[in-house]
């Protein structure tokens, strides 16, 4: 009998072939913060594209892409189940102790008739990250059997959104400072959930820096539709009647006529600049700023001691630190706590009231106080998982016990506000005052 000769399955061009090599035509893009619509050179493993007008990376290139994000992913999600099925941390002083797990963190503040601050931390910390390492799973899984599974397209889309608010990270900062108070009064032990939630945080953050959206959507729609016709490099793409997708990177023109504009290839809204930017924007750094107010007045958390309740507010908690000589934890409070939402509404406003004042010599510097604005943001979460620990883990009745203030909310709402201040800001608009300086090229 005949041996019968074993054919290796196909292997996905995803992972071998990058766009440039698989179409002959130059692809454009406009930049997301200026506008400015260029042409994609051909890239390698580990290379960027950047814009040349703002230096805003418009396309960075990883090796396996489908894979490495697939691999990350799925690493990142085991270790997450781990983190909530183990303890995550423990304390025990004068015979009485207590300890947590995970989930427990957002469980605990609905006793304390704080919902929404529950809300809040488990959707950042477990749902929203899981969420979206499912979905890059399945993307990617797709992708490597050269056959997108069901409604790939509008879990692509919701990947971009999802990002901002995926703060692991943050959580685990806010972790280590609430370990370091609660030391000076008691002995803490880590819980495997706690060494697993500190990889799961890693690995998170190694899965989103692993995904290369522009080959993503490129083998989602096996290739890429062309640019509108004669589309100019070396100009914006607002005065060619065009609008670059903030989700995909396809070029699109916009219809005046049409109430409303979608990406042709991800369907994304479309607009050639977001509508009514800066008065939400306003709206929103004057409602941060109300929030604000209470969120220093009133206190964070009230801590009983031996039968002793004493309230704490924001700076309260700073000075305490600093007084116990814990300076370093004192300084990474003060400045996630006040620093940073002191210095984004400072900066968001700022730039609300000079935007129709820029030129492209200030406009380039004014982009990057918004990069650096938009990034900080989520940092300041991290008094909230202080909150969200201590509240959890100090429970032991009248010999100590930790509880949230009014002041929770308010500053969670400070946050909350304040990134979406940032998002609703269109930086875009600080590079339409100056006129062009390059000279056009007509693409072919």
């Amino acid at each position: 009998m005949a041996k019968q000769r074993l054919l290796a399955p196909p292997i996905s061009d995803v992972d071998h072939a990058p766009p440039e090599v698989r179409t002959q035509r130059r692809r454009l893009r406009a930049c997301h913060e200026c506008d400015w619509v260029s042409a994609l050179p051909p890239l390698k493993s580990g290379e960027k594209a950047t814009c040349p007008r703002c230096s805003y990376t418009l396309v960075r290139r990883h090796r396996y892409p489908a894979q490495r994000s697939m691999a990350l992913a799925m690493s990142a999600l085991v270790a997450l189940l781990a983190a909530i099925s183990f303890p995550f941390v423990s304390f025990s002083v004068s015979g009485v102790g207590n300890r947590i797990e995970l989930t427990q963190t957002a469980t605990t503040l609905i006793g304390f008739d704080q919902p929404l601050v529950a809300i809040a931390v488990i959707m950042t910390i477990v749902v929203l990250p899981a969420v979206y390492l499912i979905s890059v799973i399945w993307l990617q899984f797709g992708l490597l059997r050269n056959h997108p599974l069901p409604f790939s397209r509008d879990i692509a889309r919701s990947l971009s959104h999802l990002a901002p608010w995926l703060m692991a990270d943050v959580f685990i900062i806010g972790a280590l400072v609430s370990l370091i108070k609660v030391a000076g009064m008691a002995q803490v032990e880590l819980g495997i959930s706690f060494w697993a939630f500190c990889v799961f945080a890693v690995l998170l953050l190694a899965t989103t820096q692993s995904l290369d959206a522009d080959w993503m959507w490129f083998s989602l729609d096996d290739g890429e539709s062309r640019a509108p016709e004669g589309t100019r490099t070396a100009a914006t793409a607002a005065t060619q009647g065009l609008a670059g997708c903030h989700t995909c990177g396809l070029i699109n023109r916009i219809d005046p006529a049409a109430k409303k504009t979608r990406c042709l290839r991800c369907h994304e809204p479309l607009h050639n600049r977001l509508p009514h930017s800066l008065q939400r924007t306003w709206a929103l750094i004057i409602a941060a700023t109300i929030m604000y107010i209470p969120a220093n007045l009133y206190p964070i958390m009230n801590t009983t001691s031996l039968g002793n309740t004493s309230p704490s507010t924001i700076i309260g908690g700073v000075v305490e630190l600093a007084q116990m000589g814990s300076w370093p934890i004192a300084a990474v409070i003060f400045i996630a706590s006040v620093i940073v939402p002191v210095g984004k509404l400072v900066a968001l406003t700022w730039l609300c009231l000079v935007v129709k004042r820029s030129n492209e010599i200030n406009a380039h510097k004014r982009t990057v106080l918004y990069r650096i604005t938009e990034f900080i943001g989520r940092w300041s979460m991290v008094d909230v998982f202080v909150v969200a620990i201590l509240v959890a883990l100090i429970r032991a009745g009248s010999l100590m016990s930790i509880t949230p203030g009014p002041a929770a909310l308010a500053f969670g709402g400070v946050v909350v506000l304040t990134m979406i201040a940032a998002m609703t800001f269109d930086p875009r608009l600080i590079w339409d005052t100056p006129p062009p300086r390059y000279s056009g090229n007509v693409d072919d």
